[in-house]
């Protein structure tokens, strides 16, 4: 699975007008199924972003986890992130998971994430959406689970 972190002051999702999904300070969390990624690569990637050591401490360095400052997960889908640009100006997404296999992917991790964690909120798998956010850092990491 394909992820891209960031850390945010807030952000939220939209989809057609109405908000769908929205947090404060946390983690807003792009991913992306790839066909061979299981439910095993989907805790793996949630147990890594919640112990991701990307907020601040005291001093000022980056050694507290999403769950150690009480941050908020807004976890959205984006099949994009599969993205192959070497062929041309047209990127090709045949590197992201075929629907079903995404979307019950996705699933999991929403899932799994709302176990573990107490503020998980999420986008829609396949909706048009609109993500808004405000980066604190900025900060954001990509990530890729296999």
């Amino acid at each position: 699975m394909i992820a891209l972190v960031q850390r945010v002051s807030r952000a939220q999702v939209d989809i057609a007008g109405r908000t769908v999904g929205a947090i404060g300070p946390g983690l807003l969390v792009l991913v992306c199924a790839e066909p061979a990624d299981t439910l095993a690569i989907a805790e793996k990637l949630v147990d890594k972003i919640l112990k991701l050591r990307i907020f601040g401490d005291d001093a000022g360095k980056m050694n507290r986890s999403v769950q150690d400052v009480a941050g908020g997960l807004l976890i959205v889908s984006q099949f994009t992130l599969a993205a192959d640009t070497t062929g041309g100006n047209r990127p090709s997404f045949t590197g992201a998971a075929p629907a079903a296999l995404g979307r019950a992917l996705y699933e999991e991790t929403l899932r799994l994430a709302r176990a573990k964690h107490a503020t998980v909120q999420a986008g829609e798998f396949g909706a048009d959406m609109q993500v808004s956010l405000v980066n604190d850092g900025p900060v954001t990491i990509p990530m890729r689970m296999v």
